[in-house]
């Protein structure tokens, strides 16, 4: 028997992404509403109601709506935006974050999809605060920049205009009034005292992100030969996230474009005290729609990789 999935929003960036990893698998049956009903609240609550799980690709409002247009409690909700990714009744939807995080996916009803930029903070952060490497009230400031596709159908049209100014549009920063809707996520998930100081910006590429985290080994319990055993043990035997070498020249924001992969690096200048931890990651990959598909396979007891790109 295959697994009926309706992606409720899937005509967006993300939906499409999802879309294009789960067609023509064996193991999948979509249910498609026609162009001209899908926002129509009866034919998405009889989809939403018929599907063995639901992905949801909306603003955060539209999601809450979606949720509450189910009326069983068989169909299994993986929610991409950022309205449930703090709510303890939800499954955070990031496998490799926790240890037994795998087997709670696999009894989730609700599951919230990670965001792009908390992906690679916590991939970095959270084994260390479970080793005890990082203390969780150290504070601590993130960096990151993500391609333009993860600004959704406007940012990508205002890139990919005709004449745009590439001097105006090659690289900028923003949220720069440090209240981003990704920090709680990353506080919580982290297990930190303190909102860490969230620096993102966004580049002329179309996709492909770059997160880094540095640190002073003087305020850390351990060296960077400990923080490279931590991460090297959260994530054995993972085909996903993987520790990758510390050459530098090969690190670009691209890097895992186009997968579904995560790459983690650990550059360290010992005699400085200095760390710089950098996870590298497709903002439209593990980031957003490859996540859901990996949730997806989880929550429904399929193969876990089946349908990523790695």
């Amino acid at each position: 028997m295959t697994a009926k999935v309706f992606i409720d929003g899937a005509a967006g960036t993300t939906g499409i992404e999802i879309h294009e990893r789960l067609a023509g698998r064996r193991d999948i049956t979509l249910i498609a509403i026609a162009d001209d009903r899908r926002k129509d609240p009866a034919a998405r609550a009889e989809a939403l109601n018929a599907a063995d799980a639901v992905i949801l690709c909306l603003p955060d409002d539209a999601a809450r709506e979606a949720v509450s247009l189910i009326a069983n409690d068989r169909t299994r909700v993986i929610d991409a935006s950022t309205a449930h990714r703090t709510d303890p009744r939800w499954t955070y939807g990031f496998a490799e974050v926790a240890p037994g995080r795998r087997d709670e996916l696999a009894r989730a009803t609700r599951v919230s999809n990670p965001g792009c930029y908390p992906t690679g903070f916590l991939a970095l952060v959270a084994p260390l605060v479970r080793a005890g490497i990082v203390p969780p009230a150290l504070p601590l400031s993130v960096n990151a920049t993500s391609g333009y596709s993860g600004g959704g159908k406007a940012m990508i049209a205002e890139f990919e205009a005709p004449g745009a100014d590439d001097a105006a549009t090659g690289f900028r920063i923003y949220a720069l009034a440090l209240g981003h809707k990704h920090v709680p996520e990353m506080q919580a998930h982290a297990g930190l005292a303190h909102p860490p100081l969230f620096m993102p910006a966004v580049a002329r590429s179309y996709r492909g992100m770059l997160v880094e985290v540095p640190l002073h080994l003087s305020l850390l319990n351990g060296t960077a030969g400990d923080i490279r055993a931590a991460l090297a043990d959260a994530y054995a035997g993972s085909r996903i996230v993987r520790l990758a070498g510390a050459d530098p020249t090969l690190l670009t924001l691209e890097q895992c474009a186009g997968t579904d992969r995560l790459d983690l690096f650990v550059f360290a200048n010992e005699a400085l005290g200095q760390v710089r931890l950098v996870a590298a990651l497709d903002n439209l990959g593990k980031g957003a729609g490859g996540a859901a598909v990996q949730n997806l396979n989880l929550v429904m007891g399929l193969e876990e990789t089946e349908g990523l790109r790695l």
